[in-house]
């Protein structure tokens, strides 16, 4: 006496099985990307790199400095000759700080790869041109006007905008911005409220 199992569905069921199984990958990928805010990056807003707690003292930093006023973190860290490069370069370098981040395996100290240096440093250029190519400026440092272009801005100018905080272990118990322009969120915790209006 022997038991026949099939766990095929019969014909004509396989396409039911077929479209729940789609629509659980679809919902689930859906839900993933939701709750990673993955549309919050083909934003400009620097609130879109603080998903990732990471980045904290890095946003802290360049917070605090006089660049937050003129350029944001695409100013600095895409490219800007083409709007496909751009897009290109985000979703690159962001799929590996998302799998770094997700296989915890994010170092102590960030530092930028070859191809983010190259695109900072051009991008220093074309936002201070004025400054990197003004022949007044000859003779006032030596050697500086040969080197204008031939090193990275950063050689010298160490810290901007991010100042002497590098990595994710120098600023203890640093906190994670919270955003200030939604009415409905309060910026003051609910504890520290009810001690200013007792007074």
């Amino acid at each position: 006496m022997g038991f026949k199992f099939n766990i095929l569905p019969k014909e004509g069921n396989w396409r039911k099985t077929a479209l729940f199984f789609t629509a659980v990958i679809i919902g689930l990928g859906l839900f993933m990307a939701q709750e990673a805010k993955v549309t919050s990056y083909l934003s400009d807003d620097p609130q879109a790199c603080v998903n990732c707690h990471v980045m904290t003292s890095v946003y802290n930093s360049w917070m605090h400095s006089s660049h937050r006023e003129w350029a944001n973190c695409n100013d600095c860290h895409v490219p800007h000759d083409n709007v496909f490069n751009k897009y290109y370069f985000k979703a690159k370098d962001g799929l590996y700080h998302a799998s770094v981040f997700t296989a915890r395996a994010e170092p102590d100290v960030i530092k930028m790869k070859e191809a983010s240096q190259e695109v900072v440093q051009q991008n220093c250029i074309r936002c201070h041109v004025q400054q990197v190519t003004q022949v007044k400026y000859e003779g006032w440092l030596e050697g500086h006007n040969e080197s204008r272009t031939g090193r990275q801005c950063w050689s010298c100018h160490k810290q901007i905008p991010h100042g002497k905080v590098h990595g994710i272990l120098t600023t203890r118990t640093n906190i994670a911005p919270l955003p200030t322009d939604q009415e409905d969120e309060t910026v003051i915790p609910l504890w520290l409220e009810k001690e200013i209006n007792k007074e």
